[in-house]
């Protein structure tokens, strides 16, 4: 078949498909290429681990005060594990709040153990008899209030710091005066059937927030690893937008008072913390669907840009399937090379650029099981969200 036979054997319908594909397929590369790879260029052009940039701020001025606050119910395990990550961090200005949110196990007992050996600590409480549907607003609420810096990073009793440096990152952002600082979170998991499948999922779902705040375009934060000023939580009337909100206070929270010009990201293996809250797939959905949930309530059109990535995702993949369905049943054989080749040349780009970024979340390497996971994942977290869904409606 020569060329003028082969290009003359192709429908018009044909031919749109082949364009659709190829439109897609570039739509992708926007994604990747442009987007998502924001996060490990950062990494690789900010040096933010050395030990001259974490004690270079503290040359001719006073190192700020940072008060870490954590709010605890029932946590008294992963208090006794965790918090000493968090209390022996190698700052010299710094205050740890935990507020005891009506817990009726031993979270007392084990916040009364540390207290006496660190005097940075601070307890305080919310009454066992207390009735409020909003209890995590007002736990946060009371131990923002309790701060005595103007500092808040947040994070949870189930998360540790991987490094004693923690507060000092933190504290080298705010010093050119920015009000937010945005961390990444790591999950801990030891044993599950889903491990790969949850740890992929968390490295998109952080590629995705980390690449929009580094394109001046921030749309949450996770509570587990956060900063904000005190002053810019009161200035906004604390969490009166979002009472409305039954959980996820802090992404939503983070979406209305982030711009473009007050955040910051941290993205340094020092700068970041590691969460054993998940240790199977139901744990997961529960984490993930309080997020999946608050998306609604986000402003700005980020869910909007996602939402078209996702349909031009499922359209690459339908595009394939017909393409090369068209070959197998025509002597148009050479689309099915042609859609095998762009396929690939994407498959390739998601290998680098997602493989790169998992070294920021201790994912591990994507090869075989990357084509599956990107196909399932969002049907996953629809299934997630129509489940929740509907238990609250019963």
């Amino acid at each position: 078949m020569n060329t003028l036979s082969f290009f003359s054997n192709i429908s018009i319908y044909e031919w749109i498909i082949l364009g659709l594909y190829i439109l897609f397929f570039i739509i992708q590369l926007f994604y990747y290429l442009y987007l998502f790879r924001k996060p490990l260029q950062y990494a690789s052009s900010n040096n933010e681990g050395s030990d001259d940039a974490i004690y270079s701020i503290g040359i001719g001025k006073e190192l700020p005060g940072i008060s870490i606050i954590i709010t605890a119910k029932n946590e008294a395990e992963n208090l006794r594990i965790n918090l000493p990550s968090i209390l022996n961090q190698d700052y010299p200005n710094f205050q740890v709040v935990v507020v005891n949110n009506a817990s009726t196990d031993s979270t007392n007992d084990v916040l009364s153990s540390f207290r006496s050996n660190h005097p940075n600590l601070y307890i305080t409480y919310i009454p066992i008899d207390s009735e409020s549907v909003n209890d995590k607003k007002l736990a946060l609420t009371v131990g923002i209030k309790a701060a005595k810096h103007d500092i808040l990073l947040f994070t949870e009793p189930d998360t540790k710091p991987l490094s004693d440096k923690w507060v000092y990152e933190y504290a080298k952002k705010f010093d050119t005066g920015i009000d937010i600082v945005l961390g990444c979170c790591q999950i801990e998991i030891n044993k599950s059937y889903f491990k790969k499948f949850i740890l992929f999922d968390n490295l998109f779902s952080g590629v995705k927030y980390i690449s929009m705040a580094l394109a001046k375009q921030p749309y949450m934060g996770i509570g587990r690893n956060m900063a904000f000023r005190k002053k810019l939580f009161f200035d906004n009337k604390g969490f009166s937008s979002v009472l409305n909100i039954e959980d996820g206070e802090d992404n939503v929270f983070i979406n209305r008072i982030a711009t473009k010009n007050n955040v910051a990201v941290l993205a340094s293996s020092q700068s970041m913390v590691v969460t054993n809250v998940v240790n199977s797939l139901s744990s997961w959905k529960r984490v993930k669907t309080k997020y999946l949930a608050t998306q609604k309530y986000y402003s700005g059109n980020t869910i909007k840009l996602f939402t078209f990535e996702l349909f031009s995702r499922y359209a690459f993949y339908i595009l394939f399937t017909i393409l090369c369905m068209i070959a197998l049943l025509t002597p148009l054989k050479i689309l099915a090379l042609f859609a095998i080749l762009l396929f690939l040349f994407r498959y390739a780009v998601q290998i680098i650029v997602l493989n790169k970024n998992s070294r920021v979340y201790n994912a591990g390497k994507f090869y075989f099981s990357l084509p599956l996971f990107d196909f399932l994942i969002p049907i996953a977290n629809n299934l997630f969200l129509n489940s929740s869904t509907n238990k609250s409606k019963q």
